[in-house]
């Protein structure tokens, strides 16, 4: 018998050894990816083609560039490199940086658009919806939207894996009601402090669906169901607290992009990122999303947000970024 998709049963029912979990949740970072296979890092000589004139013509969609796919992947695109393009291509600022790295985006005339949570990496192996992690959690994220207030306008969120200890598997699973339950607990309290602060958290939904790359998808997240989190946003109730909706984690789940986007409007939508789909590469001719009508989409609900440009290159970074800032610039 077909099982229900968002069933306890179809999701929860599963659990994968805790060798794969730690591969699944490996660090986000420079130090970690740069081996990563299924990328090619790109050479020295390639990396440093900066635009003749900005990729951005219209501007009524704000874009920002995500760190760590062009840090990480790029070679030898360090902080000044990235911040460098994101200017000269006429984007407004850097996401999923921390605020040692502020100074520097602000010497380009450069903003953070989404900063991290302020858990160690990966940041979103341990969620709201575990007890076990709560409480460091939501300690973490209110120092970072203290550090984050009236120059940071948000901080990113997640649901966390379905363990209950991500450690030792065989203290058993959360179940999906009460995962949900527990990050709308943790939610409500951290709206509060947003709410005093000025600050919005993004919580994001995350494929579980590709295995086997620790950057394309997260096999044990428990909030992987578009509609899942947007049920916890909606009982949250709070202005300041919004979903990160990821266009290439919501195809491989949910799809119904523009649908989606136009049902949940901006009352949910806080903030967004692109990649191509299948491989979370560049948003060519090679993926099955076309972004021109996507981004129309967001105008036409009155979205005022950032757009975060996160596909991971595969060829020369510039030659992809120049490309996918240019292609939602609608």
């Amino acid at each position: 018998m077909k099982k229900e998709k968002g069933s306890d049963e179809s999701r929860n029912s599963q659990p994968m050894s805790r060798r794969h979990m730690l591969k699944t949740t490996a660090a986000v970072s420079a130090a970690t990816v740069l081996g990563s296979a299924g990328f090619r890092r790109v050479s020295a000589d390639q990396a440093h083609r900066w635009p003749a004139e900005p990729a951005v013509q219209r501007g009524r969609i704000k874009q920002v560039v995500v760190s760590w796919p062009f840090m990480a992947f790029g070679e030898e695109w360090d902080l000044d490199t990235l911040c460098r393009s994101a200017r000269d291509l006429g984007c407004a600022g850097i996401e999923l940086v921390g605020p040692d790295e502020w100074p520097t985006m602000r010497e380009y005339g450069l903003m953070c658009a989404l900063s991290t949570n302020g858990m160690p990496d990966p940041p979103f192996a341990k969620g709201l919806n575990n007890p076990r992690y709560q409480r460091e959690v939501i300690e973490q994220t209110k120092t970072r939207i203290e550090e984050c207030a009236a120059d940071v306008p948000s901080v990113i969120a997640f649901t966390g894996f379905q363990w209950r200890n991500n450690d030792d598997q065989d203290e058993g699973i959360i179940p999906l009601d009460e995962g949900a339950d527990n990050t709308v607990e943790g939610l409500k309290e951290l709206a509060g402090h947003a709410e005093r602060h000025g600050v919005t958290i993004c919580l994001e939904h995350l494929n579980s669906r590709v295995e086997g790359d620790d950057y394309r998808g997260h096999p044990g997240y428990q909030g992987d169901d578009i509609d899942y989190c947007a049920d916890i946003i909606r009982r949250v109730g709070s202005p300041r607290v919004k979903l990160l909706f990821d266009i290439y984690h919501v195809q491989i789940m949910d799809g119904d992009i523009i649908a989606r986007i136009r049902e949940y409007g901006t009352d949910l939508i806080g903030h967004i990122h692109t990649a191509g789909v299948p491989g979370r590469g560049e948003l060519d001719v090679s993926q099955e999303l076309y972004y021109p009508p996507i981004m129309k989409a967001l105008l036409d609900i009155g979205y005022e947000g950032y757009v975060g440009q996160e596909f991971i290159p595969t060829r020369n970074p510039m030659d992809g970024l120049r490309h996918a800032v240019a292609l939602c610039d609608v």
